[in-house]
């Protein structure tokens, strides 16, 4: 009975391992990176630039999570985001982790978004 229960533990690993191995997720190709600090909500400075959340933006941290922002007020933080078309307010943020913020390079404004290349299976932008 024991033996049984090892082995159905041993199958379960083997099968679970494979996907909590995938820690990179994938972004929009409209995202940008920038430095993000988040003070009194909806406020943030984007790379030194004060600007707003925009009404339904969505903060996931870097477990994918969803996040507060109030919760993480005060930090500065190295997040992927994207921009509301129109209003120029922030829209989505993604909390990197260490081995998304070593993809390099990555766009940091829309003009490098507009004449770079990205490859969604590499996830890897290739300058012109």
């Amino acid at each position: 009975m024991y033996r049984c229960a090892l082995a159905a533990i041993v199958v379960a690993t083997s099968i679970l391992a494979p996907a909590s191995a995938q820690t990179l997720r994938t972004f929009p190709p409209n995202t940008l990176r920038g430095a993000m600090i988040f003070g009194d909500y909806p406020v943030v400075s984007l790379n030194g630039l004060v600007t707003r959340l925009s009404p339904g933006s969505r903060v996931r941290g870097a477990d994918n999570m969803t996040v507060m922002p109030p919760a993480i007020a005060g930090n500065k933080l190295l997040v992927h985001y994207t921009v509301d078309v129109g209003s120029n307010l922030v829209k989505d943020v993604w909390i990197l982790t260490p081995d998304e913020a070593a993809i390099k390079p990555w766009p940091t404004t829309l003009e490098e978004a507009r004449t770079w290349s990205y490859n969604p299976t590499t996830r890897r932008w290739t300058k012109p």
